[in-house]
């Protein structure tokens, strides 16, 4: 699963690709803000059955907060966002509705572990996982959605990976906060709680990558300033 490093560096790779003339240390930390409050939902699995990767890590909220602000800039002059914060607050808010779905959420829904994006209306850990290629005897190969199990001669195509994993009451994440979810360990055995940084290769160049642009905007900026 991606750490909170990793996701905070995917969002800062969002923001130096979105944010325009709105990017500067303030936004950045706004965008790091949600990514951070969207894993705190790892403190609440101490205490509750629903936890990790559940609470904050619904889509209704940033489909809420879009909805909010779509309404908000309808009403044209009279929109709060653009009254208090101007155009660059209203900048701001989008490109954060961006990152809460997609570094926040959509990395931990396509990684191990998966997430409980549709909570509490539907309670389902989803892992979407697959592949998509251009094969030159089955032509166009997908496995992310199961839509035709057979080929013509009976031959079985590759089967869907993405998976249902169960409900929040089956599912436990585990994590630093929380490493033994599921209390399997031994009473005697100490607890080993692991904070991880990268658990994969692809997780180490987003890493590097988003954390390198994050910086390299901001010298930029600088520069061009």
């Amino acid at each position: 699963m991606p750490s909170t490093v990793v996701h905070m560096a995917f969002a800062g790779l969002i923001g130096a690709a979105l944010l325009g003339t709105a990017f500067d240390r303030r936004s950045v930390l706004v965008l790091f803000g949600v990514v951070v409050f969207v894993d705190l939902d790892s403190f609440i699995g101490l205490v509750s059955v629903v936890g990790h990767r559940t609470v904050f890590h619904t889509l209704l909220i940033p489909l809420g907060a879009a909805a909010f602000v779509a309404l908000d800039q309808y009403v044209g002059e009279s929109s709060v966002l653009r009254r208090r914060y101007g155009r660059r607050g209203v900048r701001i808010t989008w490109v954060t509705i961006v990152v809460y779905v997609a570094s926040a959420i959509g990395l931990d829904l396509f990684s191990a572990g998966g997430a409980n994006p549709l909570w509490p209306l539907h309670d389902q850990f989803y892992v979407i996982d697959g592949k998509v290629e251009l094969s030159s005897q089955r032509g166009l190969v997908q496995t992310f959605v199961d839509l035709n199990s057979e080929q013509s001669g009976g031959q079985q195509t590759d089967g869907p990976t993405t998976v249902a994993r169960g409900s929040s009451e089956e599912v436990n994440v585990s994590t630093g906060v929380d490493p033994d979810p599921d209390q399997n360990a031994p009473d005697d055995e100490p607890v080993d709680r692991v904070f991880p940084v990268a658990r994969s290769g692809w997780q180490l160049l987003l890493l590097v990558v988003g954390t390198g642009v994050t910086v390299a905007r901001f010298y930029v900026d600088q520069t061009l300033s």
